[in-house]
């Protein structure tokens, strides 16, 4: 665990705004392929994509980084704008982001590196054993992978910019990071302390809140018992069910209040769920 023992009262008592950031959607996805077994109910099923900012008055910290337009033509996804330049619209500049949060490798979780010149990239050892062992063999295991994704990261392990963790560990105080897996095998989720209490974003640990709600896995899975018993954790380490934030659901940003101007929707999920 990194040590909070130096840190200032300040710093150990940390609050943090976290915001979700969408920077792109696939509006042709259907109920079917979000759930094991398969909805027998089929019918549209839209898939939002987010990174997370957290912000506090000492340090800001990015959970992910999203994928670029060349990948979104590639994947056929419907790419609204860089998920790091939108940082901008919360008043941070990217190369003044130092810690960057990896929930896992997939294409459209690890991206745009380069574009964060000074960041720490926090990572599981599990997931780059995987994104990078045997199990890459098979092309529908690497299929939501991207290869230069992976090897951007590995480059950025040889510049000294990478931060290993082996399971569950404390980033800073008011941050915790939650090895989870199932989705993949180093899939880690993020545990933060806000004004409303700990919040904690599940990235793909469930991709929709049907998913965690329900207990019906996602297709895309390493391991499906670890996938549901993720969820339970999911519940547990958050400070009530509507402090668990889904990775992929177009309803977080119809349950929570959004950053003012933005068109393309910032929800700030260190506020109350709006009512209703």
């Amino acid at each position: 665990m990194v040590s909070t023992r130096n840190a200032s009262a300040d710093e150990t008592d940390a609050q943090y705004e976290v915001y979700a950031i969408r920077y792109a959607t696939m509006a042709q996805r259907r109920r079917r392929d979000n759930f094991i077994p398969a909805d027998p109910h089929d019918g549209p099923m839209p898939m939002d994509f987010f990174v997370w900012l957290l912000k506090s008055p000492t340090r800001t910290i990015l959970v992910d980084t999203g994928f670029s337009e060349a990948t979104a033509k590639r994947r056929s996804r419907d790419w609204s704008r860089c998920p790091v330049e939108a940082l901008r619209v919360l008043g941070v500049a990217p190369e003044d982001v130092q810690d960057v949060v990896l929930t896992h490798l997939h294409y459209d979780h690890a991206g745009n590196l380069p574009r964060l010149p000074n960041a720490r990239f926090h990572v599981q050892d599990r997931e780059l054993d995987y994104a990078t062992g045997r199990c890459m063999c098979h092309a529908t295991v690497r299929h939501a992978y991207g290869v230069d994704d992976v090897v951007e990261l590995v480059r950025n392990v040889y510049a000294d910019r990478v931060q290993f963790h082996d399971g569950d560990d404390v980033l800073a105080p008011g941050v915790e990071l939650m090895l989870i897996g199932g989705h993949t095998r180093g899939l880690q989720s993020v545990r933060v302390r806000t004004a409303r209490g700990w919040v904690v974003l599940a990235s793909d640990a469930s991709h929709y809140y049907e998913n965690m709600d329900d207990g019906r896995p996602f297709p895309i899975v390493f391991n499906v018992p670890d996938m549901l018993e993720g969820h339970r954790r999911l519940f547990r380490e958050a400070d009530s069910p509507d402090h668990v934030v889904p990775g992929h659901d177009p309803q977080v940003l119809k349950r929570y209040p959004l950053v003012p101007g933005d068109e393309l929707g910032i929800a700030c999920l260190h506020l109350p769920p709006r009512q209703g």
